[in-house]
């Protein structure tokens, strides 16, 4: 796989974007633990021309707000069926699979870590969802594993960059 060829990068959000905890104030209201290096990498994205995704169970309302701020071009709340929700973001995109990365970190995220082109997990997924990944964060996630997978994907598309203008 070329990764210059990425235009899609798609996540799942807890696990990947967040550490996976649940955190509960005395309100019962929920937080959830951003990481500030992930959400540069939205932006480095942005400006590579590369479109984002968040693909995710969760319905939580924290999550459309953090999508917004970072300026996510689609979000997708309360999906198990994660491969449906890429194919039809590359439909609308015009994009195949294989042009597109993901990033998750359990069960439902299988199947399109497998279908991409890009597969990756962060370094604390479960063994066997690392097992069908093509790339294995050091970071785990909620920790800068969605920047480490932008930082790699914008390298190549610098190293494309360079080449062509050099006529290479």
């Amino acid at each position: 796989m070329n990764l210059s060829e990425i235009k899609l990068v798609a996540t799942d959000c807890d696990g990947v974007l967040t550490d996976g905890g649940m955190y509960y104030l005395d309100s019962g209201d929920e937080m959830k633990r951003f990481h500030v290096l992930d959400g540069v990498g939205f932006q480095l994205l942005r400006e590579a021309g590369i479109k984002t995704a968040i693909i995710t169970t969760s319905s939580n309302p924290l999550i459309q707000k953090r999508a917004d701020k970072l300026k996510v071009d689609d979000l997708i709340l309360g999906t198990r069926d994660k491969l449906t929700a890429l194919g039809n973001l590359c439909l609308k995109y015009d994009f195949s699979l294989s042009e597109a990365a993901y990033i998750g970190d359990d069960i439902y995220d299988i199947p399109a870590i497998q279908a991409c082109g890009f597969g990756c997990v962060p370094g604390d997924a479960l063994e066997y969802v690392q097992k069908e990944a093509k790339y294995i964060t050091r970071r785990e996630g909620g920790r800068g594993c969605f920047r480490e997978v932008v930082d790699i994907l914008i390298n190549s598309n610098e190293k494309r960059s360079l080449s062509h203008q050099k006529g290479v």
